[in-house]
C-alpha cells in the first residue's frame, strides 16, 4: 500500500513490477492493516472517570440521575485541580486514538471547548460533535437549541444536531432538532428504544423513568405518555426524515421496529457493546438488525458506562461473546459502518485509493483468514503499541 499527503494513493503488494510511487518504504512487519476504527458514538466529557458510575445491572433510569448528581457536583466543586472540560475531552480522544481510532462521534455538552488545539498527537483524528440538545421545561430548551445553532455555526462540517433522548427532550424539541438539521443539512444522532423504562414511560407514563425524572423536581403530566399508541415507532418515522439519523443503543428495538428502520437508508443504528453488557440488558438486536440491512456501528458510550473507550475492545467483546455474529461483519461495524453513520465513507471506512491514511495495526502471524480472526479476538488493544494510526 502507498501513502501521499495524507491519502492512500494505491493498494496491493509493493513489487518490482507494481513498486511504490516513489518516497520511502516501511516493513511494518506480521501485522493486519486495518482502515482506522470509527467510535460513533462516546461522551468525551466524561473521560476523566476512573471507573462507571453506579453499579453493573442497575435500572438505567437509575443510573441516568447518579450521573445528573455527578455533573452538578463537578459543577459545584472548586477543586481548581479538577482538570477541566477541554482537557477531558483531550484526554479521551487521545485513549481513542491511541486504540486505534480515527474517527470519532461526539455527543457535545454546550458550549463546547473541543480538544486542545496543540495535542499535535491528535492531528490525524477527526471529531463529529453533535451537539446536545433536551430540556423538560422551555427556558432550558430553549437554551439547548440556542447553543446548538451557535455550535453548527462554529463547527460546520464537523457537527452534528443530538435531541438527547426521548425522556429527556420533549416532541416538540424534537421537530425543532429535526427541522433544523433539514434546513442546515446537519446528521442528527438520539439515544433511542435503550430500555423498556423508557418504553413505559412513552406509552403510559409511569415507571423507573418517570419516578426517577419526579424525584429531579420535573412535572411529567403535559408531557409523558405520548399520544402515540407506538411512540418509539413514531420517533423513528420522526428521525427518518433527517438527512442522516444514527440511533444510538437500540437496546429495546422489537421487530417491526427494525423492519421500520431497514426501510429508510439514511437512519442508522449506534450499538455499544460494553455498556450494554454493563446495564445488563437483554440480548442486543444487532445481528436481526444486519439481516435486515440496517448499517450498524460501534461506539464506546462513554466512561460513566465503559471502563475505558478501546473500540478495539467492543470489537473483541463481540467476537468472544457474539459467536452468532461474522467476524467480518464485526469488523466492519467498526471500521465502514460507522464512516457511513458519520456521513465519512469517502475518506474513512476501508483500505482504497483516496480514503484517509490512518490505520489501525493489529500484530498476527495467521495464516488464513480464520486464523487471523483468532488473532483478533485475543489481542488486547492495551498490551501493546502495535494498535495504533
Amino acid at each position: 500500500m502507498s501513502v501521499a499527503d495524507g491519502r492512500i494513493v494505491q493498494t496491493g503488494q509493493i513489487t518490482a513490477s507494481n513498486p511504490a510511487p516513489g518516497g520511502s518504504v516501511k516493513d511494518l512487519g506480521d501485522v493486519a492493516i486495518l482502515p482506522a476504527l470509527v467510535n460513533a458514538h462516546t461522551h468525551l466529557e466524561f473521560s476523566d472517570l476512573p471507573g462507571p458510575i453506579g453499579r453493573p445491572g442497575m435500572e438505567l433510569a437509575e443510573w441516568i440521575v447518579e450521573v445528573v448528581h455527578a455533573r452538578q457536583n463537578a459543577t459545584l466543586d472548586d477543586d481548581t485541580d479538577r482538570p477541566s472540560p477541554r482537557a477531558n475531552i483531550t484526554q479521551g480522544a487521545l485513549e481513542a486514538q491511541r486504540g486505534g481510532t480515527g474517527l470519532i462521534g461526539e455527543i457535545a455538552s454546550t458550549p463546547w471547548p473541543g480538544i486542545d488545539p496543540h495535542t499535535a498527537e491528535l492531528a490525524s483524528t477527526k471529531i463529529i460533535s453533535f451537539a446536545e440538545v433536551l430540556g423538560l421545561t422551555q427556558t432550558r430548551a430553549n437554551e439547548k437549541f440556542h447553543a446548538c445553532v451557535s455550535h453548527l455555526e462554529s463547527h460546520r462540517s464537523l457537527a452534528g444536531i443530538s435531541p438527547h433522548a426521548p425522556y429527556s427532550t420533549p416532541l416538540s424539541l424534537i421537530d425543532r432538532c429535526l427541522d433544523l438539521a433539514i434546513r442546515t443539512n446537519h446528521p442528527v444522532a438520539m439515544h433511542v428504544a435503550e430500555s423498556p423504562a423508557e418504553r413505559e414511560l412513552l406509552q403510559q407514563g409511569s415507571g423507573p423513568f418517570a419516578d426517577n425524572l419526579a424525584s429531579l423536581g420535573f412535572d411529567l403530566s403535559a408531557l409523558f405518555p405520548w399520544r402515540h399508541p407506538e411512540p418509539i415507532r413514531h420517533l423513528i418515522e420522526r428521525l427518518a426524515v433527517a438527512p442522516s439519523a444514527l440511533l444510538v443503543h437500540g437496546n429495546d428495538l422489537r421487530p417491526l421496529e427494525i423492519g421500520l428502520i431497514a426501510e429508510h437508508p439514511t437512519l442508522n443504528v449506534v450499538y455499544c457493546p460494553r455498556t450494554h453488557a454493563f446495564f445488563a440488558h437483554d440480548r442486543h438486536p444487532v445481528a436481526e438488525l444486519m439481516a435486515a440491512g440496517v448499517n450498524v456501528a460501534l461506539g464506546t458510550d462513554s466512561r460513566a458506562s465503559n471502563p475505558d473507550l478501546q473500540l478495539w475492545r467492543e470489537v473483541r467483546w463481540l467476537l468472544q461473546h457474539r459467536q452468532d455474529l461474522s467476524p467480518a461483519d464485526v469488523l466492519k461495524m467498526a471500521t465502514l459502518g460507522g464512516a457511513r453513520a458519520l456521513r465519512q465513507d469517502d475518506r474513512y471506512g476501508t483500505l482504497a485509493p483516496g480514503r484517509a491514511s490512518v490505520f489501525a495495526i493489529v500484530p498476527t502471524t495467521a495464516p488464513t483468514a480464520e486464523s487471523l480472526y483468532v488473532d483478533f479476538a485475543d489481542f488486547d488493544a492495551s498490551s501493546a503499541d502495535a494498535l495504533h494510526n
